[in-house]
């Protein structure tokens, strides 16, 4: 069982105060949620009678049912909720009302699971505060908003036709209030939410925190707008690219680390290039020196790399700088006066992903280049969609994976991805996408019959 404490409250002190709030609520469930392998929710409900027992004791589960999580010949697991992410559940009210905690999973003998995507998570975070540090992420989850047929059915039309911070013709603005709403009920603070680039695509930010909380908040994140979309007779998606010829949806990741005894923030540099320490400028070349091998994990889609194009604003080359939003790595200008806001910002990840695997390898490549004291590259602040190759060869700039293929390759051969997820999930991640990869290759789809079924 965990037994982290938070402020002056014990572990028992929080369960107590769960179930208080669960009795004076007049709570009838309990969601016990967990992700798998590919970040997708799982949830066993149990009546709110059982959960002292589950507190206990945990509660049993066949992990074989499970993507990625065990063979049958090893297959009971049992899930500890942790009470610092009990929340009331908005929708799920009146007669059931209904409240979720997010479980860490354990093996028998009580040990963590280590196909626990979660686990993979604390354990980076271990590893960072072994050296001193905390690491605090603000990913930026985008997001398209849909229309459904009169059978359910989901389309791929926007609901609206607006662009970036429109008003006037953002239809969804109502919708977008509602979902605030929800996920401030969920215990999420959020900082704004407004229309993004493309027609029917949005974007609600929540507050930079500790990277296993956000990772938990963008799991909650998405299920809650689904849930708030579908009342309101819409369809979110999270896929990268649901249309051609439009922006794809990412999760640009803000990042940085901070002193684990007086929360000071080490990347803060006033003196320092773009206001970044020496040690902001290690961990930025960690994550450059490993960002091919860890892209598969970052943008884990065959649609993917259909957003990882030039000339929609996501990232192609392997770089950094300061305004110059087609690098991989932007630094974003710093507040006057706030050392707290100095930062680096990821920004190939997607929403598809699994936070807590994204973000395992992201502290685990930073922290790597603050072992090896490693130097980022000369920043580059011009266009690099209008580099040739032979500019980019001059100026040693790698790109991307271009397909999940060649991102699962560069991952295959990537130790450091190996090490942060550990054998059991790099070796189930590895299984589930390269089968993917495979289904996606023997497709034919409507576009080659539009182009090749008459010619040829």
């Amino acid at each position: 069982m965990t037994t982290d404490t938070i402020g002056s409250s014990s572990r028992a002190e929080r369960q107590e105060h769960v179930l208080e709030q669960c009795e004076r609520e007049q709570v009838r469930f309990i969601n016990l949620q967990f992700t798998d392998i590919v970040g997708i929710v799982k949830s066993v409900t149990i009546p709110t009678h059982r959960l002292p027992d589950a507190f206990d004791h945990g509660t049993w589960f066949d992990g074989s049912s499970i993507e990625g999580f065990a063979r049958i010949a090893e297959s009971d697991m049992y899930l500890d909720p942790d009470p610092t992410t009990f929340a009331i559940v908005p929708w799920e009210s009146g007669n059931e009302k209904t409240a979720r905690l997010i479980c860490d999973v354990y093996t028998p003998e009580g040990n963590p699971f280590p196909g626990d995507p979660r686990y993979v998570l604390r354990r980076a975070i271990s590893a960072a505060a072994d050296m001193g540090f905390v690491f605090n992420t603000g990913p930026e989850l985008e997001f398209f908003l849909l229309q459904v047929d009169e059978a359910g059915d989901v389309l791929t039309m926007p609901h609206d036709e607006g662009g970036y911070f429109d008003l006037s013709t953002d239809l969804a603005a109502q919708v977008r209030r509602d979902m605030v709403v929800a996920l401030e009920a969920m215990g999420m603070k959020v900082e704004a939410a407004h229309h993004e680039v493309a027609t029917g695509q949005h974007e609600i930010d929540f507050q930079y925190d500790n990277a296993l909380r956000t990772a938990d908040h963008t799991v909650t994140f998405r299920y809650t707008l689904k849930a708030i979309a579908r009342q309101a007779g819409l369809y979110a998606t999270f896929m990268p690219k649901p249309r051609f010829g439009i922006n794809g949806s990412g999760m640009h990741t803000h990042q940085s680390l901070a002193d684990i005894h007086t929360g000071e923030n080490l990347f803060a540099d006033p003196a320092g290039p773009y206001g970044l320490s020496d040690l902001a400028r290690h961990f930025t070349a960690g994550i450059l020196a490993h960002a091919r091998g860890i892209c598969a994990v970052l943008a884990p889609l065959v649609n993917s790399y259909k957003r990882l194009v030039p000339g929609y604003e996501a990232p192609v080359y392997v770089s950094w700088a300061h305004t110059n939003r087609s690098a991989l790595i932007r630094v974003p200008k710093l507040i006057p006066n706030r050392p707290q806001s100095s930062r680096i910002e990821l920004r190939c990840p997607d929403p598809s992903c699994n936070p807590y695997l994204a973000f395992a390898v992201m502290l685990h490549a930073g922290l790597d280049g603050i072992r090896r004291e490693l130097e980022p590259p000369l920043p580059l602040e011009e266009n690099l969609y209008e580099f040739d190759p032979l500019r980019l060869q001059r100026e040693q700039v790698e790109q991307l994976p271009g397909s999940l293929g060649d991102a699962l390759d560069a991952l295959a051969v990537s130790g450091l991805a190996q090490e942060a997820l550990g054998v059991h999930v790099f070796e189930r991640f590895m299984q589930a996408k390269r089968q993917e990869h495979s289904e996606y290759r023997q497709q034919v789809t409507e576009w080659e019959i539009d182009r090749y079924l008459e010619i040829y």
